[in-house]
């Protein structure tokens, strides 16, 4: 993983130029994602590129993550007037944590103070691991972690 843009575009280039090979042999592509693609997905980037040339595009939706978390702790994400902000964590997050409401962390493997945090790592895969206390989180976690913060009451 890197957040280099140039690498980056570098890759999202050679993987719409694979996807428009197979599209000029007449043939229909799919791109699976884990979660939904238009939530922080690389599949969004490269979608672009490819409607950019020319090419029709559609998105089939999947189940967003965190609401895949929130269902597997039996756990509401917002009530009422409570605020939602999802926040990808691999970027400064010290601003977004002072957010009122529930924040979920995404793609996060960080440890949280003073907060009720609750973890969960490789939602719906085999390895899944749920972390109900914060004590529990362990130092080092995969990248699909998602961290679901709430205000204390």
């Amino acid at each position: 993983m890197t957040k280099d843009r140039q690498i980056l575009n570098q890759n999202y280039e050679k993987a719409a130029k694979r996807i428009i090979e197979e599209l000029e042999k007449r043939k229909d592509v799919a791109y699976l994602t884990l979660g939904d693609p238009t939530i922080y997905s690389t599949y969004m980037y490269i979608q672009r590129i490819i409607k950019e040339k020319g090419y029709e595009t559609s998105i089939i939706n999947g189940i967003p993550s965190f609401c895949a978390a929130a269902s597997k702790l039996n756990e509401s994400l917002a009530d009422r007037a409570d605020e939602l902000h999802v926040i990808p964590s691999s970027y400064d997050i010290r601003n977004a944590l002072r957010y009122p409401g529930t924040k979920v962390l995404m793609k996060s493997a960080s440890r949280l103070a003073e907060v009720d945090v609750k973890m969960i790592e490789n939602c719906g895969m085999a390895d899944e691991q749920i972390y109900e206390r914060l004590e529990d989180i362990p130092e080092h976690a995969s990248y699909y972690s998602l961290l679901i913060v709430k205000e204390s009451v």
